[in-house]
């Protein structure tokens, strides 16, 4: 995955109407929490710099019940199609903090004594693909990869939102989104969902479908009954 040139406008902000119905859309919050969640934003991508060491980790998705209760709500839908789709229409990588992007921000926040230069890039740290449980010590051996990839996004609904909500969705810290892997890896997967492909490292199955679905349920987008049906026998082994 390579950096969008230019800075892009910041990303709204969204909550949910009811995180439990498949039915509820994103809706922009109050102007005044919009400004309050922007600066907790910016001082928890601070503190990934200037405070305790942070997570080797994406954030934690929801447990393997609560996952299979999400994927029953789930709209089973034929896959759409990828006309109009560019990776353009969600912009990647934003600034997070001072000169750190959103790549930068995951290299550290999922490496060991991972050190950054004055631009904020990766120039030293141990990274654990946990795809395939490769150990790499050169930034450039991995790639962040969007866990439900940006084409199945469009495929399963983003292509009626706007460009910032896809936006939302390319740079989002804190849904399991994002993650530092194996470039080959992330390269073999594509834009393939489940069905088609799943981490090489059969013990990340588990986690991996839960990520899946806690983002898909998050954003409101669909599944297909081959990919339904792969998360379901992935989440029965948790």
């Amino acid at each position: 995955m390579h950096a969008v040139s230019g800075t892009p406008a910041s990303p709204r902000i969204y909550a949910r109407r009811d995180e439990n119905s498949p039915l509820s859309r994103r809706l922009p919050l109050p102007r005044r929490l919009g400004v309050l969640g922007a600066l907790t934003a910016t001082v928890a991508a601070a503190s990934l710099f200037t405070g305790p060491p942070a997570q080797a980790a994406p954030p934690t998705p929801v447990s393997a019940s609560t996952a299979r209760g999400y994927l029953t709500d789930l709209k089973v839908a034929a896959q759409g199609s990828a006309s109009g789709y560019s990776r353009d229409k969600f912009p990647h990588w934003i600034t997070q903090s001072g000169a750190c992007d959103t790549r930068e921000v995951v290299l550290k926040r999922d490496g060991t004594n991972v050190a950054q230069n004055s631009s904020c890039s990766a120039t030293s740290g141990t990274w654990k693909s946990a795809y395939d449980g490769a150990t790499w010590t050169q930034a450039s051996d991995l790639d962040i990869d969007h866990v439900v990839p940006l084409a199945e996004a469009w495929r399963s609904g983003a292509s009626g939102w706007t460009n910032a909500e896809r936006q939302q969705l390319a740079n989002d810290l804190t849904r399991p989104q994002l993650i530092a892997v194996t470039d080959n890896v992330n390269q073999s997967k594509g834009d393939k969902d489940p069905a088609k492909w799943m981490p090489p490292l059969s013990s990340y199955t588990c986690l991996y479908a839960r990520m899946w679905v806690h983002v898909k349920h998050y954003y409101d987008l669909t599944v297909d009954s081959a990919e339904k049906s792969a998360l379901q026998s992935a989440l029965s082994g948790c």
